[in-house]
């Protein structure tokens, strides 16, 4: 791996390797771009293959927080850690303290929070050793965040919906759900408040009938959830799941879910918008949880607030279609164009964040 040639490609900012022998801590910070503030991006556990695979996962969802938190119009940067190891058997307060000291000596130009296989008692630990981290018990937020990022989901469904259909009513519309997590189930229950109808799967069963049963949902196989006859596709399991293999197999008309990294690679974006389908972005649809978390960064959490904001992920979305149509471009790219010129305009003003 030339690691600064990777660097220099999509102008990482900073890498950092963190070791302690004693907790057996192995991590990476990877920081993409501080000019609009402090790096933002939580910590996953993750038992990765390799230390590679490890560097590239920090590197890629570096990067996609700085296009997350650009195009929420918040004023933080891009950045994210990984710790290598099973979250069953890796975790420890020691662990946690000594990895809070790293993140310490980076003097607040990264900020951490929950990710996959941590949680609240563990920023509790870093919080011992820095105040560069949110989503503690000691913070200013209220409780669980998925009804937020869901809320912030429905919101961008909706806009995606009428981008496809010139209406956002979801009544009647068939959508397909795959996954039925904490978000998940809580988007279950906008939609199917408004009248939608729900199909859904979950390697989890006893999630699925819990959905059956509160939202009169249809359950299907995780593999048949792809070929559903439906008007909308909602990812809110995996990523990758828009590929060479499911891209000519889903039949709606729009695609709009809270999973991460949706797109395998960019030429998905581009088959997608070519077949006519809407597809909603995931850094822009999924930025409610980070804009629930960022409040905590405010003198006084303000709930009023974080919904505003979150409610206007819909006209977020609004901007991203129209730049789709009237240049003739992936929404993919029209996204990330979005995200890019907010930074640009801002590098005009002010550099990376040196605290």
């Amino acid at each position: 791996m030339e690691i600064f040639n990777i660097l220099e490609n999509d102008d990482y900012e900073q890498v950092v390797f963190c070791q302690d022998k004693a907790s057996g801590l192995k991590a990476v910070i990877a920081i993409h771009d501080t000019t609009l503030g402090p790096a933002l991006g939580g910590t996953r556990i993750w038992n990765y293959n390799t230390e590679a695979e490890a560097i590239e996962d920090a590197l890629r969802l570096a990067k996609g927080m700085t296009y997350k938190n650009a195009a929420a119009g918040l004023n933080l940067g891009g950045g994210k850690a990984v710790i290598i190891g099973d979250a069953g058997k890796v975790k420890s307060e020691a662990l946690f303290r000594a990895f809070g000291r790293y993140i310490e000596s980076l003097n607040g130009r990264y900020i951490t929070a929950e990710d996959v296989g941590t949680t609240v008692q563990d920023m509790d630990y870093i919080h011992m050793e820095t105040d560069s981290v949110l989503g503690h018990s000691r913070g200013t937020g209220v409780g669980d965040p998925s009804p937020v990022t869901a809320l912030g989901i429905y919101k961008g469904i909706k806009s995606a919906a009428k981008a496809a259909f010139d209406t956002d009513d979801l009544k009647d519309k068939t959508i397909a759900v795959q996954g039925v997590g904490h978000v998940a189930f809580q988007l279950c229950r906008h939609l199917h408040e408004e009248g939608a109808k729900l199909v859904v799967t979950d390697i989890n069963q006893t999630a699925v009938q819990k959905a059956v049963e509160e939202f009169n949902a249809t359950a299907v196989e995780p593999n048949a959830i792809y070929s559903v006859d439906c008007d909308i596709f909602a990812p809110c399991a995996l990523g990758g799941i828009i590929n060479d293999e499911t891209i000519n197999t889903i039949k709606a008309k729009v695609i709009a879910g809270s999973a991460n990294n949706q797109l395998q690679t960019d030429k998905h974006g581009e088959k997608l918008h070519e077949k006519g389908i809407v597809y909603a972005p995931d850094f822009v649809i999924n930025s409610g949880g980070v804009i629930n978390v960022a409040e905590e960064l405010a003198a006084q959490y303000d709930q009023e607030s974080v919904m505003m904001k979150v409610s206007a992920i819909y006209d977020a979305l609004d901007r991203v279609f129209a730049i789709s149509k009237t240049e003739n471009i992936p929404t993919s790219e029209a996204a990330n164009r979005m995200a890019e010129e907010r930074i640009e305009a801002m590098k005009q003003s002010r550099g990376q964040y040196l605290k």
